[in-house]
């Protein structure tokens, strides 16, 4: 699955977007291309970054020649720029068969609420209304560059400004009540995303290392060779008489490995250390507290 092509032109190949030292909201690319911006501000490292003359990267078109370091990682796009999250579930080989499911025919979509959102870095917040059974799932993540409607498979690339990474948490216990999967997966803070957004035309998704690590223990250890539709066909199938705004996210499915599928389960819980990861992009870390811990410390 070489998917490389587009027709979207940016300054930049790794964009950031964060609070500077000085407290401004900011875009830019590090300095250091082959750093790993999640892991180095996880360990407060320094970063430095070649600042953008927007704060987004759907409209920086230059850099100003500033340099300055992150002092909080923000998500590479706003709730405000992202709108509803477009998800594909079940688009992972490896993982239908462990949960012994037929392949899909058709790409199956669901949402989740633009509230959703959340940052690197930022807690994961067990609800109180659905404590027991949280997990996570590393997924690639498409990200419109600019307004598509009715695209081909041939022309679905010219549409990616590039891709990020997010974390589509689930509420087992809720998902097991329903059919719908929009509600446990759609709580506040639930989809975190980041720490990068690499370009579409430097980022090559044939076999792409996916992990998600709990507790120093590897759950999902894949790759994006187990996709089942590809880019260019979930961009089509979603664009179908349906117009993506530009900012629009669209989270490609998950590997094997989920907590849920162990035996016992292995879900996250309150003090949780949590990160996934994607080769080329980077790792996306959140520590897990429950609604209760989350408050006391208010």
């Amino acid at each position: 699955m070489v998917e490389r092509n587009t027709m979207l032109e940016v300054p930049w190949t790794r964009a950031v977007r964060f609070i500077s030292e000085d407290g401004r909201e900011l875009c830019g690319e590090p300095v250091n291309s082959d750093v790993d911006v999640g892991l180095a501000v996880s360990e407060g490292r320094t970063v430095a970054v070649n600042v953008l003359n927007s704060n987004s990267a759907l409209t920086a078109t230059k850099f100003t020649g500033e340099e300055t370091n992150i002092y909080k990682l923000l998500s590479p796009l706003s709730a405000t720029e992202v709108g509803t999250v477009r998800c594909v579930g079940l688009n992972f080989k490896d993982h239908a068969a462990e949960l012994k499911l037929p392949l899909p025919a058709v790409p199956t979509i669901f949402m989740k609420p633009g509230q959703c959102l959340n940052n690197p870095l930022d807690p994961i917040i067990i609800p109180s209304s659905a404590p027991d059974a949280i997990d996570a799932e590393v997924e690639l993540v498409i990200v419109i560059g600019q307004d598509c409607k009715n695209a081909t498979v041939d022309t679905a690339l010219s549409h990616v400004l590039g891709y990020t990474i997010a974390n589509d948490v689930t509420a087992r216990d809720v998902q097991n009540h329903t059919s719908q999967w929009g509600y446990c997966k759609g709580y506040d803070g639930f989809c975190p995303l980041g720490p990068l957004l690499v370009s579409a035309k430097s980022t090559d998704l044939s076999n792409l290392r996916m992990r998600t690590i709990l507790n120093n223990d590897v759950l999902q250890n894949g790759t994006t060779a187990e996709m089942i539709f590809s880019v260019a066909e979930i961009v089509t199938h979603m664009s179908k008489d349906t117009t993506l705004p530009k900012g629009t996210i669209i989270l490609t499915g998950t590997p094997s490995g989920i907590g849920h599928s162990y035996n016992p389960p292995k879900y996250m819980k309150d003090g949780s250390e949590l990160s996934i990861f994607i080769e080329e992009i980077g790792t996306l870390i959140n520590p897990v507290v429950s609604e209760a811990s989350s408050l006391s410390r208010l």
